[in-house]
């Protein structure tokens, strides 16, 4: 797992508690160690998260070790994020992108 400050690592196990079950919206960021594109998203996820730290929650999920969250949301292509709230994914966004088409991307849910 990509190691980015101010973004949490969740799993199959926790991905309900954690992502599910929180209050606000949340950005999930589908990763893999391999994925070079996830890497140069590293700082940008940091960035986001320090900016937008109590009003969005910006966590990520290693796609190989949690193959149930994964498939479950029929992510094929690293890096995918998702924004879920109130339990529901309420939009997708596949491939690295540059920090200002993120926060635009976002800014429906902020």
């Amino acid at each position: 797992m990509i190691d980015v400050a101010g973004v949490t690592a969740v799993t199959d196990a926790d991905f309900e508690k954690e992502v599910l079950a929180a209050e606000g919206p949340v950005l999930v960021e589908f990763t893999a160690d391999w994925c070079p594109p996830c890497r140069q998203m590293g700082p940008v996820l940091a960035a986001l998260a320090a900016q937008e730290a109590g009003r969005l929650k910006v966590v990520q999920l290693d796609v190989d070790t949690n193959p149930v969250t994964t498939n479950a949301y029929k992510v094929l292509s690293m890096p995918t994020f998702m924004v879920f709230c109130g339990g529901e994914p309420l939009k997708a966004m596949v491939g690295a992108r540059p920090a200002r088409r993120l926060r635009e991307e976002l800014s429906d849910v902020l």
